[in-house]
This record gives C-alpha cells, structure tokens and sequence, in this order.
C-alpha cells in the first residue's frame, strides 16, 4: 500500500463526498491507496455516507468511535493506516485533478520523510483543476527540517503535506488529544527532526473556508477552550525551541522562527480574549507563565512573518501590562454594543 488517507469526521455528511470524490478520481490506481474515514460519533448522516461509500469502494474502512476529537480520531486512523505515506485529510477539504501521482512520486524517489505543497482557500466545490499542473517542475531543494523552517513560513495544519509512515511512527510523535492547535504542535514536532523534506509549488489542495470551523465558532465554551489551548501550544513550543541543536548551522533563524511563531500563540490568544468572557484577573497569572518560557512580552512576534499597523499596535499595547485591562474593558463595552 503506498498511500494511506487519514479523515477525522464529526457532522460533515454536508461535504464528505465531495472529498471523497476528488480522491476516488485521482490518477492513482486504487488498489495502491486506502481512505480511513474516522467518525467521531457525528449526529448527522456522516456515517452512513461513509458505510455507502465503504460499501462501494474497497479501499475505504470506516472507523465508528466514541466523540474525542479530531486529535483522538487522527490518531485512531494513524493505529491502523498501512500506507508508505500518510495524508491527514480533513473531510470539508477537497483535492485538484490528478495531483496525487507527482505528489507521491516525488516522495518516494526521494525517500523524503515530509513533502509539502500549496493550498488554495475555496468557498465550494468547483474549484477542481489545479492551477499550475502542466507547467509544474518537478525539481525539487531537499533538506533537513530546521533547514526547512528558517528558510520557510510554514503552515501549522496537517493537510498540506505528507508524511512517510515509518518516519512517523520512528519518532513516536502523535497528536495531541483532547486540546484544539494539535495539528499545530504536531507539525513543529515533525519538521524539527525530519532529516529529508521538500516543499514543491504544486496547486494541489482546497481548504475550504466554513463560517461553523472550529476555529471560526464564537460561542463561550468553545472560545475559552481555544485560548486555554493556544496557552498550552505556547508552553509546548518552550520545549520544542529547546530541543533544537544548537550546533545547526541554521538554529539561529530556525529558533527565530519557532520563537515568532510560539509568540503569535499568545498574540492571538490575547485577541480572543478581548472578545471572550473570560475575567480579566485571569490576564496577570496568565502573562506570568508565559514570561517563564519567553513567550512574553511580543519581543520576537513582529518580523516577516507578521507584520503592519495593526499588529504593531495590539503589540504595543500588549507589551504594557497597566495598559491591556483598561484596554480590554474599552473595547469589550464597544464590542458588546456592535456585535
């Protein structure tokens, strides 16, 4: 089996087929690559369009399990996945026409540990044909991970890139369950000891922008858990930027970039918090634990990666603690008001 797709589903029977769908057509021979969709106990007809689809296709199993999150489920599919590579799809995402063969490909005669490739955000299902497929190079810059994160702003999700199967299970990385950013942790995790990856500029894959994403969903119980999670991921990257040899020749920029990227976790989480409910005593203790793993103060947020007015801003104000409880109280009263 060379390709094993790994689809955490919670109430997606909306936009599973057409995921499906995109990769039943791929020029790829089905009998080399299997599809394990885990339903997270979803209330819809999620499983049911699942047991169909499994019903005609042979390649696809079907995992049926108790809610645990998408980082359970991941990891549910990952125990049983018999692929070379590893594809962490998710259910509301689609692929381009016959992208799957150059993306396998190029990993394997290279014996890559993680390939990569872009993705373009899309608001419905049309968007099928990839944009750059007969005028792609297939050269690829092989190098080792932190190689890979000084010279590039990656993405914290899994679904634009695929992961040798061995490589993984060699490092004992997995996700995180229970907690949202999961995929955000794994991500670092993996790059940081990948000793052959790529990246290749291939139109390949379609985010799909929901308005109802987890990340998007605004309701207090839900929003508290993001930041308290967006807490623990600034936290876990103290030990992840540790980890780092110092003797790389690229640890400096590497550790530059994990230490941006450690910081927006809590510039974010700070942004959120100003709309949440969420007492503003909790801010002091808060700040104070992520002084201890030099996640604050904003010293090392503003850069290439992100950058502007606003952003300046916010962390001009975030950067003074008598400022940011007033401020909060303002823009909470103004933001109650309009919303």
């Amino acid at each position: 089996m060379k390709l094993s797709f790994i689809i955490p589903c919670y109430n997606m029977e909306k936009y599973l087929p057409k995921c499906l769908d995109s990769l039943l057509v791929q020029d790829f021979p089905k009998e080399e690559f299997e599809i394990i969709i885990v339903n997270d106990e979803s209330k819809d007809g999620t499983l049911a369009i699942a047991n169909a689809y499994a019903n005609k296709n042979s390649n696809i199993k079907v995992i049926d399990k108790k809610n645990a999150g998408v980082g359970a489920a991941r990891n549910s599919g990952l125990d049983v996945a018999v692929g070379k590579y590893l594809y962490f799809l998710d259910p509301d995402d689609y692929l381009a026409k016959d992208v799957l063969t150059i993306i396998y490909n190029l990993a394997n005669n290279n014996k890559l540990n993680i390939l990569s490739f872009n993705s373009v955000e899309v608001y419905d299902d049309d968007n099928n044909d990839s944009s750059n497929l007969e005028k792609f190079s297939q050269e690829i810059n092989i190098e080792d991970g932190i190689t890979y994160i000084s010279n590039k702003k990656y993405h914290n999700e899994i679904w634009w890139y695929i992961i040798n199967r061995e490589f993984m299970l060699s490092t004992g990385i997995r996700f995180i369950e229970g907690k949202w950013m999961e995929d955000a942790i794994l991500t670092t995790e993996l790059f940081c000891v990948a000793k052959k990856m790529a990246h290749i500029n291939l139109d390949a894959h379609r985010y799909r922008i929901l308005p109802t994403s987890a990340m998007r969903n605004k309701s207090p119980e839900h929003y508290k858990k993001v930041i308290f999670d967006n807490a623990n991921a600034a936290h876990v990257f103290h030990g992840l930027i540790d980890s780092i040899p110092k003797n790389h020749g690229n640890a400096h920029k590497c550790i530059k970039r994990l230490k941006t990227r450690q910081q927006s976790f809590v510039f974010f989480l700070l942004v959120r918090l100003m709309k949440s409910d969420i007492s503003i005593k909790k801010i002091p203790e808060m700040l104070s634990g992520f002084e201890k793993v030099d996640a604050y103060p904003l010293n090392k947020f503003l850069g290439k990666d992100y950058h502007g007015p606003l952003y300046a801003i916010s962390v001009f104000i975030f950067n003074r603690k008598p400022l940011i409880n007033p401020f909060i109280k303002v823009f909470r009263t103004f933001y109650n008001l309009v919303k």
